[in-house]
This record gives structure tokens, C-alpha cells and sequence, in this order.
């Protein structure tokens, strides 16, 4: 016999992570993870440590030069990250 309000296990974990701390940790791995996509190769290329701490996103760099040339689009940086993540998971950008 069938339930009527039966889900598959993808359903429910979707539904646990959505609210969970555990999920926005895995919804920040993800958009660490699109950086070079949005940035492209060569910028990420030069990119040492990335990672998000109170809705910074902190970039250490390699290159001077592509630190002012992020300084510049930093915003539409945050804009293009956060539309990649499907959600406002930064608010700004931290280059070092």
C-alpha cells in the first residue's frame, strides 16, 4: 500500500539542508567552488586562498595587478557570485 505524502530521500534532505547551518556551509563550498567559472582561468589561476567568514568572501592573491583589476568589479563580483549560488550568501569581497 502506497502513502499518499510519500518523498524521495532527495526531497528530505534538500528540506534538512535548506535551514540548516550545515546546508548554508555546503551552499558557501559550492560557491568557493565557481570562482574560476566566474572569474575565469586566469584570474584563478593567481587566486591562493579563498574562503567565507561572516558573509565575507576573503581572496588571497598572488598577483598585484589582478587585485586592482578585482578591486574595480568587486561589486559585480559579489552580484555575479551570489546569482551563481542562487542566493545572497555574500555581501562583500575581501581581496588580499
Amino acid at each position: 500500500m502506497r502513502r499518499s505524502h510519500t518523498q524521495s530521500l532527495g526531497e528530505i534532505i534538500r528540506e534538512i539542508l535548506k535551514d540548516s547551518v550545515t546546508g548554508r556551509k555546503l551552499r558557501e563550498v559550492q560557491l568557493i567552488g565557481a570562482w574560476e567559472e566566474v572569474v575565469g582561468k586566469t584570474v584563478a589561476k593567481r587566486t591562493k586562498n579563498l574562503y567565507i567568514r561572516n558573509r565575507k568572501l576573503y581572496v588571497e592573491l598572488t598577483s598585484s595587478v589582478v587585485r586592482n583589476e578585482l578591486m574595480m568589479i568587486r561589486s559585480s563580483l559579489v552580484g555575479a557570485l551570489n546569482k551563481k549560488a542562487g542566493e545572497d550568501l555574500i555581501e562583500e569581497i575581501v581581496l588580499r
